[in-house]
């Protein structure tokens, strides 16, 4: 299939999440499966400044925005193992120093930014030869791309042919804006309604997308189960519900070719399966020294990495350390940026409790895949998690996850329960429900079997190193959802045809 991926940023060239690395992997992996896949992202300063080499194409564009006619080009590069990148050169839309928003604040024209990265998207299609099968659209920045295949180009010579997948990989992202915006898409009113495109009042571009695709993914079969309904959903469980047909959840995958302690050249000591014991006890006497924690091997040492805010399970995990902190033989490894009371929060307690709880507030891939693999155990308490990573990052270093029964979190980790235990399935430790007891408990029986049963702890840790998290697993089941959309989108548009004859 010829496959064109749209998103609003793609790793290394932009990103703010998991989006960027998920459309930098997913494309190698379809190439991999003999796919003609390349990806179409936005040409931000930062983009250009990548590093990489970046060439214009000869190919222009005109769309129209609202009132005006707003030119644009695409200029060309590759990413990983030669997949084409296709960047959209608008610089008054995307010549500036942040993605989204500046100074705190989202930039006020977004809406029109990205009507003009839907419009060029479209625009692409034809411009890049046409023949394309797919064009897989990403979260709310591309939320128009479903709308405009449908409406505006699905008879045009060189569009017949091309179905729509459309990914939500949150749903709390939903590109809402004021009404008039409207007028910006050059979309008829009569799609500004509540079954379409308008929500109380607003215009919606995660919920356009939704209602126009041929089909919809998200990023994990428990996630795509939660969205259907409240609170999940955020104010659109409605609309999956009436899509939920067409709505698959696929996990994301795992480059094992930068997340793998075989091979990985942020650690001292590198490991597998079986020599894991060393190579992590080297790691972890590095963590705790570079943290300035007292280096003891036997101490049970947790590693968080990620924001500091609620979402993230930081209202339990506060709760839970103010108690701990002056009793508990534990150590505590944070790396991370947030909200301002849990910084405070952590910066007084590693104060008071040197030895027991350090913290990094910035970001740093080395350190993070330090983390992974100098802990003994991974904390992932989320309140929701569509998909994660962090868990499938430690299931392959031998750190064992505990982790909220959620989204991406409960697809993934096997709760070491005494029944999965013998039966030689479980990877870690799952709560249920959201509350700092259940939370505790978890917390409790990981460190008792962590102190108390070496052999069943090594049994958790080889299973989870034996896990395959890959890409490979995830561009199959893609791959299978874009045979889907083809079929849906050939039935529907013969079926349209039949109505207007």
């Amino acid at each position: 299939m010829r496959i064109l991926i749209a998103t609003s940023e793609v790793s290394p060239f932009s990103k703010t999440g998991g989006l960027a690395d998920v459309c930098r992997a997913l494309p190698v992996a379809l190439k991999r499966r003999g796919h003609d896949v390349s990806v179409i992202s936005p040409a931000y300063r930062c983009a250009l400044r990548a590093g990489r080499p970046v060439e214009p194409t000869g190919l222009a564009f005109d769309v129209p925005i609202g009132s005006k006619i707003v030119s644009g080009r695409l200029l060309r590069t590759v990413n990983d193992h030669d997949v084409p990148v296709y960047l959209v050169d608008q610089p008054e839309y995307y010549d500036r120093p942040e993605l989204y928003r500046e100074a705190g604040q989202d930039y006020a024209d977004n809406c029109e930014r990205f009507v003009f990265f839907c419009r060029a998207v479209l625009e692409s299609l034809r411009l890049l030869g046409g023949g394309f099968d797919i064009v897989h659209a990403n979260d709310w920045q591309c939320g128009l791309v479903p709308a405009y295949l449908r409406l505006e180009y699905e008879h045009t010579h060189g569009y017949e042919q091309t179905a729509c997948v459309f990914t939500i990989h949150n749903m709390s992202y939903q590109g809402i804006f004021w009404h008039w915006d409207m007028l910006l898409t050059g979309l008829d009113w009569k799609y500004f309604n509540w079954k379409q495109m308008e929500y109380y009042g607003q215009l919606n571009l995660l919920k356009t997308g939704l209602v126009f695709a041929d089909m919809i993914t998200t990023v994990s079969p428990r996630y795509a189960d939660e969205i259907c309904t409240a609170p999940h959903g955020c104010g659109l469980e409605g609309v999956l519900q009436q899509r939920r047909s067409v709505l698959r959840g696929i996990l994301n995958g795992v480059n094992y070719e930068e997340w793998n302690p075989q091979i990985d050249p942020h650690i001292p000591g590198r490991y597998d399966v079986t020599n894991w014991q060393e190579g992590k006890a080297k790691c972890k006497e590095a963590l705790q020294r570079l943290f300035g924690l007292p280096v003891e091997p036997s101490l049970p040492l947790i590693g968080m990495i990620g924001r500091l805010v609620d979402q993230k399970g930081w209202d339990l995990v506060g709760a839970i350390l103010r108690r701990w902190a002056p009793v508990e033989p534990v150590q505590w490894v944070v790396l991370g940026t947030g909200e301002k009371p849990y910084v405070e929060l952590l910066s007084q307690l590693a104060k008071e409790f040197p030895g027991r709880i350090a913290a990094r507030f910035e970001f740093s891939e080395p350190l993070a895949h330090l983390i992974e693999a100098g802990a003994d155990m991974f904390l992932m308490p989320s309140r929701f998690e569509p998909c994660g990573l962090n868990q499938l990052y430690s299931l392959k270093y031998g750190t064992v996850p505990i982790v909220h029964a959620t989204g991406g979190l409960a697809d993934t980790v096997c709760d070491a329960s005494e029944e999965n235990i013998s039966q030689g399935r479980a990877t870690g430790f799952v709560f249920e429900p959201y509350e700092a007891a259940a939370l505790e408990n978890a917390l409790r029986r990981a460190i008792a079997l962590y102190r108390n049963n070496k052999e069943v702890w090594a049994a958790i840790v080889t299973t989870g190193m034996a896990q395959d998290w890959s890409w490979d697993r995830s561009a199959a089941e893609y791959e299978q959802v874009y045979k889907e959309a083809k079929a849906l989108h050939q039935a529907a548009l013969e079926q349209r045809l039949a109505q207007n004859r």
